[in-house]
């Protein structure tokens, strides 16, 4: 890695990429710097402590939600719109189309994923200042209330533009990259907390060493299930043209255990912030009875969270793979190149075996990625160690660095190529 990294350091091209995105990370973090004027921060800070879930919200924003910053609402309603946007496609033949009409098809989409986020940034931004900050501000008269909403309206459509400056210019998937720095950029904190119980006997150093480990362990868990892959052997059928031979030739189809990556952890940490978002309308009764259910101080809140939140990441890794892996699409081209499975014959019999290992893999992979949330989960709570890199953020963490790293190598390879070629 840091001989590519070197590599990279050396090619204009890519050192113009990683530039351009650490330029964008710092704007970003800018933004979350940045408060919002006429509103107690304190007030909102208690709140983000009593309550598990906007601790939660406050993490994946780095720290914004807390501090009341204008990136306050983060990339939080273009994920929430991607998903929505991501269901109707799957459900919708319209939408299907303009996904297979290539690039024309896709800016459609995008615009339609824009809207979308436009209108829950609207109602969030609503919820959020006529809910759970309406004690916190300082004036408390309806031309200061739009301005706020504004504000964070405006702000959350900048993240997004910010998001997508980094996938069309930088490196990685913009959205991810700013969920990773958001998470990152509470780890120094969380480290001085724990020395700081450490220091006073709260905290005991074996419990630390604990986490460690399992931090340690879960970190090579990941990497090994997201980078392992099964390769399927295919054949290619020898033919005459001319006075040619051509075929002849064995390949393989890498089917990856986790073919979603990390998407499907962001996916379904996002589903399980609205309810909170919903709550926020509903007024502090509705609030109450949502936080009895999801609160992660609480054993039952904690079981009820996590069990969901499993559940989700396995949906929405058989939503995600059946769009980024195409069985249907492979098994005809597959069939119109003479390529064949040994021992499956080509068309449905090969779609339909792809489609089974496909399933085993997609199982496999989820569980181990809900397996892998679960066990930070728990000692971070029954341990009582105040660190947000557990579970689903730390999955988040090491998916988005491992997609990172693919990229800069992919990068790598396509500068070598060109080099090659010239």
């Amino acid at each position: 890695m840091l001989n590519n990294i070197k590599q990279a350091a050396k090619i204009r091209d890519i050192r113009k990429k990683i530039l351009f995105t650490l330029m964008i990370i710092v704007v970003f973090r800018m933004g979350t710097t940045i408060p919002v004027p006429g509103i107690n921060t304190s007030i909102i800070q208690n709140m983000v402590k009593n309550n598990s879930l906007l601790g939660l919200y406050n993490m994946f924003s780095g720290g914004a939600f807390s501090n009341f910053t204008i990136f306050a609402l983060g990339i939080g309603p273009y994920i929430t719109a991607s998903i929505i946007i991501q269901l109707l496609t799957a459900g919708f033949e319209s939408l299907k189309e303009l996904q297979k009409s290539g690039e024309e098809g896709k800016k459609k989409l995008d615009k339609y994923t824009r809207g979308t986020a436009l209108l829950l940034a609207i109602v969030q931004a609503i919820g959020i200042t006529l809910g759970v900050v309406r004690s916190a501000l300082k004036v408390n008269s309806p031309f200061f209330i739009t301005t706020v909403i504004i504000t964070l309206v405006a702000a959350s459509m900048m993240v997004m533009w910010l998001g997508d400056r980094i996938t069309e210019k930088g490196l990685g998937n913009g959205a991810s990259v700013l969920i990773f720095i958001g998470i990152v950029s509470r780890t120094p904190i969380d480290i001085i907390q724990i020395a700081q119980k450490a220091n006073t006997g709260a905290l005991q150093w074996p419990a630390i060493a604990s986490l460690v480990v399992v931090i340690l362990l879960t970190i090579t868990g990941v990497t090994f299930i997201t980078e392992s892959v099964r390769k399927i052997p295919v054949q290619y059928a020898k033919r005459v043209v001319g006075r040619k031979l051509y075929g002849g030739d064995s390949s393989h189809i890498p089917m990856k255990v986790n073919q979603s990556g990390v998407m499907p952890i962001i996916f379904a940490s996002s589903i399980l912030a609205l309810p909170q978002t919903i709550a926020l309308l509903g007024g502090p009764s509705m609030q109450k009875a949502v936080n009895t259910f999801f609160n992660l101080q609480t054993d039952q809140g904690f079981w009820t969270y996590r069990s969901i939140e499993i559940v989700l990441i396995i949906l929405f890794s058989y939503f995600y793979n059946t769009i980024s892996f195409n069985t249907e699409d492979i098994s005809k081209n597959m069939k119109n190149s003479g390529g064949f499975i040994p021992g499956i014959r080509p068309g449905n019999p090969t779609e339909k075996y792809l489609n089974g290992i496909l399933s085993k893999l997609t199982i496999v992979g989820a569980a181990f990625l809900g397996i892998m949330a679960m066990i930070p989960a728990l000692i971070t709570h029954y341990m009582h160690i105040p660190m947000n890199l557990g579970g689903t953020s730390l999955l988040i963490v090491v998916g988005v660095a491992l997609e990172l790293k693919r990229q800069l190598e992919s990068n790598l390879v396509m500068r070598n190529y060109q080099g090659f070629l010239k």
